[in-house]
């Protein structure tokens, strides 16, 4: 059977956890970064989180090896 491609798109926005949960990473963390307090860089509200379940399995099609 041939090696299944990984979507490289998908490889640098998301990634497994241990437990091989799906994890992203929120937005406005990019740029404009000294506008924000450090309070709203910390919080969770720009932290990374877990992908959400409806969407979980086409991601893990997208990145067959993890």
């Amino acid at each position: 059977m041939p090696k299944l491609k990984t979507n490289k798109a998908a490889s640098k926005r998301y990634s497994y956890t241990a437990t091989d949960k799906v994890k992203r990473t929120k937005a406005n963390r990019r740029h404009r970064l000294a506008t924000k307090t450090s309070r709203q860089k910390k919080s969770g509200k720009i932290q990374d989180a877990y992908a959400d379940k409806t969407v979980e399995a086409g991601i893990k099609k997208l990145l067959p090896y993890g």
